[in-house]
């Protein structure tokens, strides 16, 4: 059976964010991480803290619960609010 190299990485994860929620466990206490890593793996290290991911425009806060384990932290934070259709465009209905 041949493996794949990637079944063999570990998550990848902001280095910035890993030495901030070592220090905040190692301490127990709880603080809003402020982050602009929307690529960071979800650890269950970060189980319980309130990480705040950067969206393009503002940074929206985050409730890490077990169950967001293994996705990455920009899929829990839109890029973009949709605002509907324009009402006089009429190029849709050709």
């Amino acid at each position: 059976m041949i493996h794949s190299p990637t079944l063999k990485k570990n998550p990848f994860v902001a280095n910035h964010l890993w030495v901030k929620i070592y220090k905040l466990n190692k301490n127990e206490k709880k603080k809003i991480i402020v982050t602009w890593s929307r690529a960071s793996t979800i650890i269950p290290t970060m189980i319980s803290h309130m990480i705040a991911i950067h969206n393009g425009k503002d940074h929206l806060p985050i409730y890490i619960t077990d169950h967001m384990v293994g996705h990455k932290l920009g899929e829990f934070v839109p890029t973009f609010n949709f605002r509907g259709h324009v009402k006089s465009d009429n190029r849709s209905s050709r």
